[in-house]
């Protein structure tokens, strides 16, 4: 098993490389459910350079949590209150509100999902400076720690 995703990931970086990761990592921060983290690390492991493939993601990531922030401030109140029903959409902005720039920070930073709370700071209005900061602290620390872990399991065989 692990033949065959090293096969798959190497397909991935050899077609796409530093463009693959830039675009995985922006969707997953908009809608998609696949995390950039194994294609971050599957690229330095195959040879791209760790600290660029960390700040392509970043970067990538960053952008489409930006783009989640603005549709949640464009769509908004109605549209999540449709999808979420009105008690979830309280506790959401209960959420925001208490938590703010921290909930980003722990949503870039951890396995909390990073998109959910993108849209949630549009929808409730954080200011993109801040919302921008907090992603970009918890995004880059998580994206280089994988992208050194692929590099050093590429020297481990």
């Amino acid at each position: 098993m692990l033949e065959s995703l090293e096969i798959w990931a190497r397909g991935v970086v050899e077609s796409y490389g530093y463009l693959g990761i830039f675009l995985i990592s922006f969707s997953e921060s908009v809608i998609q459910p696949v995390p950039p983290d194994p294609f971050i690390a599957g690229g330095s492991a195959l040879g791209l350079n760790p600290l660029l493939s960390a700040i392509v993601a970043t970067i990538g990531s960053v952008l489409g949590g930006l783009t989640a922030h603005t549709l949640g401030l464009i769509f908004g109140e109605p549209v999540a209150k449709k999808l979420l029903g009105e008690k979830n959409y309280l506790k959401g902005e209960v959420f925001m509100n208490r938590y703010g720039a921290l909930a980003v920070l722990l949503g870039a930073l951890t396995p909390v999902p990073y998109k959910v709370i993108c849209w949630l700071a549009g929808i409730f209005e954080m200011p993109r400076t801040t919302f921008l900061i907090a992603s970009f602290v918890g995004r880059l620390p998580r994206f280089l720690l994988f992208a050194f872990l692929g590099d050093s399991f590429s020297k481990l065989l």
